[in-house]
């Protein structure tokens, strides 16, 4: 009888509550040793009005996480968040991907966390192979987001009950040529500089991509030294004219 009365009463407020959450990262690649992770947040009013305390604590969180990262965080209105936080390489995008996605648990840390409010409760993490090719560098992104604390199972490992019905879900990955999606259990849709996938509650997202970034370091360097060639043929223009001896 209790199930019978509160299965209404669930559904009711999936349904009123429905997308209340707008929830984008992005990882946006804009040369070999420049970049920026943006986090872009959006609530509804109605969420907003359910509990202001917790919106604000979490807002707040995001703030302080992003400041210990050289990152900012910007508010656009008391509902919305944009934040960004720059990267020089691969290392260091890993680096601070998975720490201001994944609150640290240290003894240091734990008193932090212990204020600090997640309304989306997820845990992600991403790896980054590169290659370089003199004038360009391959990319081979790896990224897992575990998202099974938003689903409800049942004993046969279906979602029962999403509380990801509340949050829209994505993750936007761009560059500047050769995008491309390799492997992913989630459904994406592709533009010309970037893929955005959109991820499911209730189990873990896995995603694989590979993209191509210019190497400006290599192009300089070869342009040094064919200026360096040129200058040296036109001070010594019958340098090229002596044909070796028989």
């Amino acid at each position: 009888m209790l199930r019978f009365f509160l299965t209404p009463l669930v559904i009711s407020l999936l349904t009123l509550l429905s997308g209340c959450v707008h929830y984008g990262v992005s990882v946006d690649f804009f040369q070999q040793h420049r970049g920026e992770i943006v986090q872009h947040i959006s609530l509804t009013e109605q969420l907003t009005n359910l509990s202001q305390t917790e919106v604000n604590k979490w807002l707040d969180s995001l703030e302080k996480r992003a400041e210990n990262l050289q990152g900012k965080a910007k508010r656009i209105s008391p509902r919305e968040i944009i934040v960004k936080i720059p990267f020089g390489n691969g290392k260091e995008l890993i680096e601070k991907f998975n720490k201001f996605l994944n609150f640290p648990t240290s003894r240091k840390t734990q008193s932090l966390k212990d204020n600090d409010s997640d309304l989306v409760n997820l845990k992600a993490k991403m790896s980054l192979k590169q290659d370089n090719w003199l004038f360009i560098e391959h990319n081979l992104l790896n990224l897992e987001v575990d998202l099974r604390a938003l689903g409800i199972l049942s004993s046969q490992g279906n979602v029962i009950l999403s509380t990801g019905s509340l949050v829209d879900l994505e993750f936007i990955l761009k560059a500047p040529f050769g995008l491309k999606n390799i492997v992913s259990n989630t459904s994406f849709k592709q533009k010309k500089h970037q893929i955005i996938w959109e991820l499911k509650p209730g189990q873990i997202n896995t995603i694989e991509a590979s993209f191509w970034v210019p190497s400006y370091l290599g192009i300089g360097t070869i342009g040094i030294i064919l200026l360096i060639l040129t200058g040296f043929y036109i001070k010594y223009p019958h340098f090229s004219e002596i044909q070796p001896s028989r």
